[in-house]
């Protein structure tokens, strides 16, 4: 049974790397049973790329909306494990857990039954769609799991241990990657199932994540000792955890509908638009995943180290990961510039989605070291209990790109990069705005006079409001 790891004392790199390698290999590790599907479906066409894609917004939401009970279990963990309460800490994780089954469950049921309508926001042709629900309902049962594996993570996390997890979700990976070949173009008995196969490979998989899971949490035992299956809902714990974990979920979740109304707007361009961001965004994903790793360590240094009062520790550990995550950062941002078309060349072999790919990722890279910053300073914010600051901006600044797109892509010198240049636009905008609140919360906080996130920011935050306004305005009359 692993300890749990005290990351108040000690080299401070030593915590972060010891936390964040893990992370972000797991972070990779999520992100390649999408790849995995992409990759071989790619191999049938891109009109199977997009009946996946377009299913995998909604797996994209159901992460999204696990992120109340993950990211809220891996707080309140941690605070209380720096403040020397693991018997607190150990009444959070268990309910987590039981809020994270009653909220998978909900969200599964709801993704089974209303898919027809989900997909044909989308307005694809018959056969695409028709590939997707099938996908979707068949998958349905491995979101109810992927929700409670996120959160079961998330409270390996908040003790210290970021290997634990990492090691289970390896397991379901091999088995994805097994299984994928097997079941989409099938072998000897196997029938060829296509869509189908990956959907079923994706769910036995994270079924197998699931029990090793459960054993080790509920039989075995963590650091915190054996978690209950049948424990009393105890509502002022549960609201502490959807209180932080909530404003986070919100802004994934919201983020992730807008990425499906852009999507939409692609699809005026047909499979190549959504082929195009399906597969540009799984390729994005090597800085926001890797962002997402770091902001995750980070989230957990600060809790426990925030627990016992240490600002000052917790001022170089923000300090450190910062320079951790531009140096990745960077090296993406050369690979995009000079690798875009290969890049996409790995999933699909058409011309057209190669070259509007190789366009995506030219424009993308523009913002990747802004993505790195935004969601680290996210860490540091959640760490210290506060996760509204990085929702606002994120929601605000997400929603801003509907109109931006709008805008640009009827330009016709951009047309379908309009699109892609409102997301790189906004992310640059939220890396800057967000380091930036974050600097004056963290001075209020050292200096004792913390009064909430909000206060001291209001008059800046209207002044970058009036100027974005203004900017769209200004857009929109060209």
């Amino acid at each position: 049974m692993a300890e749990i790891r005290d990351l108040t004392k000690g080299s401070i790199k030593s915590g972060i790397w010891s936390m964040a390698i893990p992370l972000i290999t797991a972070s990779f590790v999520q992100m390649a049973y999408n790849l995995t599907d992409m990759i071989w479906l790619g191999h049938l066409g891109s009109r199977s790329v997009a009946a996946v894609g377009v299913a995998g917004f909604f797996t994209w939401l159901c992460n999204s909306l696990s992120f109340t009970t993950k990211v809220g279990g891996e707080v309140t963990i941690s605070q209380s494990i720096g403040a020397g309460s693991v018997k607190r800490a150990s009444v959070f994780a268990n309910q987590s857990a039981l809020l994270s089954m009653c909220i998978a469950f909900v969200y599964a049921s709801f993704i089974f039954i209303a898919s027809p309508g989900l997909v044909s926001f989308f307005r694809l042709e018959s056969d695409i769609s028709a590939m997707s629900v099938e996908y979707m309902r068949i998958v349905a049962p491995g979101i109810f799991l992927t929700f409670n594996n996120n959160t079961f993570s998330g409270i390996y996390n908040g003790q210290g241990d970021s290997k634990t997890p990492l090691k289970v979700l390896a397991v379901g990976l091999v088995m994805n990657m097994i299984l994928d070949p097997l079941l989409i173009y099938g072998l000897g008995p196997v029938p060829a199932m296509g869509t189908a196969g990956a959907a079923i490979a994706t769910s036995s998989s994270q079924f197998v994540v699931f029990v090793i899971f459960i054993y080790r949490l509920y039989v075995r035992g963590s650091s915190l000792g054996k978690m209950h299956v049948l424990v009393r809902p105890g509502f002022n714990f549960m609201k502490r955890i959807a209180g932080l974990g909530l404003p986070v979920s919100m802004q994934s979740a919201l983020f992730s509908m807008f990425s499906m109304t852009l999507g939409s707007m692609a699809a005026t361009w047909g499979y190549v638009g959504v082929a195009v961001q399906s597969i540009g965004s799984q390729i994005e994903a090597i800085t926001w995943m890797t962002g997402a790793g770091f902001s995750t360590a980070l989230a957990s240094f600060v809790g426990q180290n925030y627990g016992a009062g240490d600002f000052a520790r917790i001022r170089k550990g923000y300090s450190y990961t910062l320079k951790l995550a531009f140096s990745i950062s960077a090296v993406a941002t050369l690979a995009f510039v000079f690798f875009g078309g290969e890049l996409f060349s790995i999933f699909v072999n058409d011309p057209l989605t190669i070259d509007a790919g190789r366009d995506y990722m030219m424009i993308l890279a523009v913002s990747q070291i802004f993505v790195s910053l935004e969601s680290v300073t996210a860490g540091a914010f959640n760490g210290s209990g506060r996760t509204v600051p990085p929702a606002i901006t994120g929601i605000t600044l997400n929603g801003f790109r509907l109109p931006m797109a709008y805008v640009l892509m009827n330009i016709p010198a951009l047309g379908l990069n309009g699109i892609w240049w409102s997301i790189t636009v906004s992310s640059v905008f939220k890396g800057v705005l967000l380091a930036w609140w974050y600097l004056v919360f963290r001075k209020r906080l050292e200096s004792g006079r913390d009064h909430g996130v909000l206060k001291g920011i209001y008059k800046p935050v209207k002044t970058v409001g009036k100027r974005m306004y203004s900017i769209a305005s200004r857009l929109w009359q060209w």
